[in-house]
């Protein structure tokens, strides 16, 4: 039997609720058992923000079991076994952070899934990297088949994922080339087609040394077998970012876009590489991915003054930023608000309808008007 703690989490799965600000005990109350109800729940009074219908507005929604029965100016609250007052508070469709590190245990980045994303207004995250071929069955295993959350992944072209590197271990997953298998990861994408949605490298030096342009190209090679697409680490790398992105195609992503110091999209004199303005204009798009040290407000600024916004907005939240700065998804987003880089009433797309179509490549069908349309 599912607690009332656990049964909001679980039908809460494609709402965000005051932008992941914990709701006190006051806020969430259940009606008397001893009849039958309409709704399962009712989300009451909070300003919904769903771009892909061009909503904000105050409004109440509905949950008829794993659905969203309805959103209307008013639905009465003894219409529904449990009710969320969201007054004061933010409803969002459900965030997607395209860029966490979850395999807890194993990678020395991974944390705990579900308080790290579920609990915090991420309803679907994306592990960018931990696992490899050889240690994917097990993130399937503990981590995806058993988290609320909805995990994907992105598969390192290293078999033994990011399970090297960590603060006593400086070496990373790529130093050898003969771990970067192109072929086993291939079969290992084609044994797990529904949760592997594409590539992961990470081409700093201490991780894949001289040697990145082979490793992307290898990883290229099994992305371009599976019709996937690959998400690549800058920064620090032996490469530049203009040699880096001759490999990259439309519909790859950059992580770590908005980093600051060596092996950026700024040149020596600050302005954005001509062949990153050129890459985003073909279909190459930009992730965040903020990290332990992977964001900087001056790129940011110098780069949204040059006309290049910020793409999909994700943390790379892991076990040595989930402390600070990173904390979580949300307070990721506010740092884009102070920015002014995206709209308050747009700050869903960056994470919700557009990481959709980088990472998922498909349109996000969420708060439809269409009543019964979004299973939890």
């Amino acid at each position: 039997m599912h607690t009332r703690r656990r049964f909001v989490r679980r039908t809460l799965g494609p709402l965000v609720v005051g932008v992941a600000s914990p709701l006190p005990n006051q806020v969430v109350h259940a009606q008397s058992r001893g009849r039958s109800y309409r709704y399962s729940l009712v989300v009451k009074g909070g300003r919904v923000i769903d771009p892909s219908q061009g909503l904000s507005a105050p409004r109440d929604i509905a949950v008829s079991g794993s659905k969203i029965a309805q959103i209307a100016d008013s639905i009465p609250e003894s219409d529904a076994l449990h009710v969320i007052d969201a007054s004061g508070r933010i409803v969002t469709p459900g965030w997607i952070d395209i860029h966490v590190h979850v395999y807890d245990g194993v990678a020395p980045l991974g944390i705990p899934a579900d308080p790290n994303c579920i609990a915090k207004g991420v309803t679907t995250a994306i592990d960018a990297g931990s696992a490899g071929a050889h240690t994917f069955p097990g993130l399937r295993k503990y981590v995806i088949n058993t988290a609320d959350t909805r995990i994907l992944a992105l598969l390192n072209i290293s078999v033994v994922g990011q399970s090297t590197l960590s603060q006593d271990n400086p070496w990373g997953e790529l130093l050898d080339l003969r771990y970067a298998n192109t072929a086993l990861a291939a079969k290992t994408i084609e044994r797990h087609r529904d949760v592997i949605v594409g590539m992961k490298v990470r081409l700093t030096r201490n991780i894949a040394g001289n040697h990145d342009l082979e490793v992307l190209r290898r990883a290229r090679e099994a992305a371009d077998a599976a019709g996937l697409p690959v998400m690549v680490h800058i920064g620090g790398s032996h490469s530049t970012v203009p040699e880096i992105l001759s490999l990259m195609k439309p519909g790859d992503v950059i992580t770590h876009s908005f980093r600051g110091g060596e092996g950026g999209i700024l040149d020596d004199d600050g302005r954005v590489h001509d062949e990153v303005l050129s890459g985003v204009a073909s279909g190459i798009h930009l992730d965040i991915g903020h990290g332990a040290g992977s964001f900087s407000f001056d790129t940011a600024e110098t780069a949204m003054e040059q006309g290049l916004l910020p793409g999909t907005i994700s943390s790379d939240v892991h076990q040595f930023n989930v402390n600070g700065p990173v904390f979580d998804l949300a307070t990721t987003v506010s740092k884009f608000l102070h920015l002014a880089a995206c709209g308050f009433n747009r700050f869903a797309d960056h994470v919700g309808r557009w990481p959709c179509l980088v990472v998922l490549r498909r349109p996000m069908r969420v708060f439809r008007r269409i009543p019964g349309s979004l299973p939890v």
